[in-house]
């Protein structure tokens, strides 16, 4: 799974990393760190992070890029004192506790500081996603295919409610990806919803979008959205 997520999960576009890089962080924490697709481009731009992990897998491949990894949850994680200016999650936050993880944040963040929440989706033209939930309708109806803006559902963000955060700003950095049958299927496979299909269920939504990219022309476009939220601790 590690390794799938490596090869297949696109990288954080270079503007966001660009702005992150000049906030001038002395120290950042990359939260759910993963694989170190945030974390590398950040040391790549000169700054130090530590990367907090709780597969080790994922861990032992961000080690791989250079990338210090301590394993465990970050509600729970022994920061030992130390604090940083920047807490970076890219793509992870979902899997942390809301209360516990604003809280360990406030604790760790210097006054001043930065946490910046960040999710990568791939949105398809209309006639491409039709067909997809065409497909998944008949092979794995529970799931949907991944590939619309989304859909906040009048969800509201708690850390503009927590009084240790201010200055919440949320920003969207767009680009561009073409996709192999291959790539795509790939990336499905490492999304949450699509783990939890039995192996024969996953195989026949594989086989029928391997089928229908090949169709399309071998590749589909995909229109890419980062979006980041950030916090300034108070």
């Amino acid at each position: 799974m590690a390794g799938q997520y490596e090869r297949y999960r696109p990288r954080y576009p270079d503007a966001l990393l660009d702005d992150l890089a000049t906030l001038r962080p002395a120290r950042v924490l990359d939260v759910g760190c993963g694989t170190g697709k945030v974390a590398v481009g950040l040391v790549k731009r000169g700054l130090s992070v530590l990367g907090v992990e709780l597969d080790p897998r994922m861990a032992e491949v961000a080690r791989g890029h250079g990338i210090p990894v301590e394993v465990g949850a970050f509600e729970t994680w022994d920061d030992a004192g130390r604090r940083f200016d920047l807490i970076t999650c890219g793509a992870a936050w979902h899997w942390i506790d809301p209360e516990l993880g604003m809280t360990k944040a406030a604790e760790v963040l210097r006054v001043g500081g930065t946490i910046a929440r960040i999710w990568n989706y791939h949105v398809l033209d209309e006639s491409v996603l039709a067909v997809f939930e065409g497909l998944y309708r008949e092979h794995a109806p529970d799931v949907h295919p991944h590939g619309r803006e989304p859909d906040d559902g009048g969800y509201v963000d708690p850390f503009t409610e927590n009084e240790a955060f201010c200055s919440i700003e949320a920003r969207t950095y767009r680009w561009e990806r073409t996709l192999s049958a291959e790539e795509w299927v790939g990336q499905a496979a490492t999304f949450s919803d699509h783990q939890c299909l039995d192996p024969e269920r996953f195989s026949a939504v594989a086989r029928a979008l391997h089928e229908t990219i090949d169709t399309l022309g071998g590749t589909i476009h995909a229109h890419g959205r980062t979006y980041v939220v950030l916090a300034r601790r108070a």
